[in-house]
């Protein structure tokens, strides 16, 4: 998946400058680095099976709530 350089800027521009923004992509950071964990497990139990499924299901609302803020934005930064 790649992004554009205006999409990069809007990203960085909204982490800096957007405390909402910034809060959702530390969380999806966070499980992002968890579900990494998870991957690395050879037989996971149960327990461990569903928090991956739950934690995949967060992170894609988040992305969403993300974008919902980046959409906001991008007619006016692009414009710049």
């Amino acid at each position: 998946m790649s992004i554009s350089v205006s999409e990069a800027a809007l990203r960085d521009f909204l982490i800096a400058h957007d405390e909402q923004y910034r809060e959702l992509v530390n969380e999806h950071r966070k499980y992002e680095t968890r579900l990494s964990e998870l991957a690395s497990l050879h037989y996971p139990n149960d327990d461990e099976q569903l928090e991956e499924t739950i934690l995949k299901k967060k992170k894609l609302l988040l992305k969403d709530q993300m974008e919902t803020i980046a959409r906001k934005f991008k007619p006016s930064f692009v414009s710049h």
